[in-house]
């Protein structure tokens, strides 16, 4: 029996898809690592990004200082984690976390910080404060490069929750783990399948998103307060 059809035999048997070990489990798992981490993650770089955006100053160092958790191979983060605070769901949020900041703090910051300035002078000159100008106008200008980035983590989470198996937890990437220790290569092929499928829905429903609601959207209205 060739790789492939080994590879078929497997996804279609039905306990691998509904027992305590099957994929819709290690499914739910794998989202809930990326949700959460995506949760905390956004909480902590959207506020920054616009505070660095708007006020101007330390964009440098604080955002090279979040990019270092980038330098280092997700697995050794994780590892080093595993090192700092044992086997438990923490290392694992806490690397996915560090890798998921850098591009919406980096993104937001952009967009807040290259917001058309020419608007941003006129919505002053129409009386708008400083913080109207903000929520008003720099947002909503910078949220189509705000979106990327969130999307960007999103998939980049989605492909690198899978080494949390590695921390001895659950997910998709217990596939390829569990596969690789078996020698069992129709698991490992259909777990990197599954983690793929997601990662494309989420880039397709990503895309559908943006296109809606950016797609030749026109500048925000300035009017007078």
């Amino acid at each position: 029996m060739d790789i492939l059809t080994a590879t078929w035999h497997w996804l279609i048997q039905p306990d691998h898809w509904l027992s305590d070990t099957g994929i819709l489990l290690r499914l739910r798992e794998h989202l809930w690592y990326v949700l959460v981490s995506m949760v905390i993650a956004s909480a902590i770089a959207l506020p920054l990004g616009v505070a660095l955006g708007y006020w101007r100053k330390g964009a440098f160092l604080v955002i090279n200082l979040f990019n270092i958790g980038r330098a280092i191979p997700s697995l050794g983060l994780i590892l080093l984690c595993i090192i700092l605070f044992g086997f438990s769901d923490v290392p694992v949020f806490l690397a996915l976390i560090a890798l998921s900041v850098p591009p919406i703090l980096t993104n937001t910051w952009v967009g807040i910080y290259h917001a058309d300035r020419t608007l941003c002078d006129a919505a002053t000159a129409f009386g708008m404060t400083p913080v109207q100008s903000l929520w008003q106008l720099r947002i909503p200008l910078a949220m189509p490069l705000i979106f990327a980035g969130i999307r960007t983590a999103l998939l980049q989470l989605i492909a690198t929750a899978v080494v949390a198996a590695y921390a001895g937890l659950g997910g998709l990437g217990r596939f390829l783990i569990d596969g690789l220790g078996q020698r069992d290569i129709p698991q490992v092929i259909s777990g990197s399948l599954v983690v793929t499928l997601l990662a494309l829905a989420c880039e397709g429903i990503f895309s559908l998103i943006n296109n809606v609601l950016f797609q030749s959207k026109a500048a925000p209205a300035i009017t007078e307060s």
